[in-house]
């Protein structure tokens, strides 16, 4: 079945280096985040799906709609990790050149030694559009992440591009957690596609 949702054409199909990123202030200071804050924001988050499994999460932006990258909030942690993320963000993206680059979702997940993230792809049209990137905080050299029909392993302080439209997958074979930076990141002043507004549209005459 034909998805009539087609993704940004200026998204990876596989995977795109975007280069290393200076991560040591932020990774010391996501590595002292007590156990139990890393408990109380997983229940709280709002991205909560089956193929994500044991993984844990502390969630900064979030979209206020799975149907439209456009709008979006800051949860209750972003004022106090804003001046911490900032650097890193802007790092990561800078080869885009968007003069007016939004982060429609920003937030952290922790994978336990021996977790799973099951195959899946990344369905809500509010996902189709913004690229989707990977920082690596604490990771090992058995972490497998399959993006683009290939395993890959990244290293830390790598900021990377991953086609989350396309099934993908990632296991942690190691003996540590894995803590990933995840956002995503798109331009405001690219042209939008021109299946937005009849969805949108057809949502509000339900």
């Amino acid at each position: 079945m034909t998805d009539p949702f087609s993704g940004n054409p200026r998204k990876t199909t596989s995977v795109r280096p975007l280069g290393q990123v200076d991560i040591a202030a932020l990774r010391a200071a996501v590595l002292a985040i007590p156990e139990a804050v890393w408990d109380r924001e997983n229940a709280a988050k709002p991205n909560r799906f089956a193929a994500l499994d044991a993984t844990r999460h502390i969630v900064f932006r979030f979209i206020d709609d799975p149907r439209d990258w456009r709008g979006s909030h800051d949860r209750a942690p972003w004022p106090y990790w804003r001046t911490r993320l900032a650097p890193v963000l802007e790092q990561a993206v800078r080869d885009y050149g968007y003069a007016r680059g939004v982060f429609p979702r920003v937030m952290l997940a922790r994978m336990p030694s021996g977790g799973v993230i099951h195959p899946h792809t990344d369905a809500n049209p509010a996902a189709k559009w913004p690229h989707k990137i990977h920082v690596p905080l604490l990771t090992n050299d058995q972490v497998i992440c399959h993006f683009g029909g290939a395993d890959h392993r990244f290293a830390e302080g790598e900021a990377v591009e991953v086609d989350n439209l396309g099934p993908h997958w990632v296991q942690n074979r190691g003996a540590a957690p894995r803590i990933h930076l995840i956002f995503e990141y798109y331009d405001p002043d690219q042209p939008e596609p021109d299946w937005l507004t009849p969805l949108l549209r057809a949502s509000v005459a339900q």
